[in-house]
């Protein structure tokens, strides 16, 4: 598969999203509470998702119960990011946060496309793709020691 320019800004702009939401959400975790910035955080991007919506003019959101079941655990598992990143960043700092939730996220990743489970395109493991998982593991030790 080409990486196409588009797709890739894409993804380094949530990147930034990324690195900038765990900031913040740790911020508000540390000074309201984990529970209370899970709910701050989850409230903002409702409102903001039903902004979205309102402006597709409902989009296909009919189409929900066509999706697999456990997909519909998404939401579930955003309270359990935001609540870990809340919870760590104001313990062990941004870049030791990101870090072990990056690689956790490669790992688990390359378990699910080793296996094709859940939905995943399966892509076994080779040599170079164990060697960078490797190297991850000694990348993350070098930024958390």
């Amino acid at each position: 598969m080409a990486l196409s320019s588009p797709a890739v800004l894409i993804a380094m702009i949530g990147g930034v999203a990324i690195s900038l939401q765990s900031l913040f959400s740790g911020v508000i975790g540390s000074k309201v509470g984990v529970a209370e910035s899970i709910f701050i955080v989850h409230a903002g991007g409702m409102l903001l998702a039903a902004v979205i919506i309102a402006f597709l003019r409902g989009g296909n959101l009919a189409a929900w119960n066509t999706v697999p079941w456990y997909t519909l655990t998404a939401g579930f598992l955003g309270v359990v990011i935001v609540g870990s990143i809340s919870y760590t960043v104001p313990r062990i700092g941004l870049a030791s946060t990101l870090t072990l939730a990056v690689v956790a996220q490669l790992v688990v990743g390359a378990i699910l496309d080793h296996f094709g489970l859940l939905g995943a395109v399966q892509r076994s493991f080779d040599l170079p793709r164990i060697l960078g998982l490797a190297i991850l593991g000694v990348g993350t030790w070098l930024v958390i020691r």
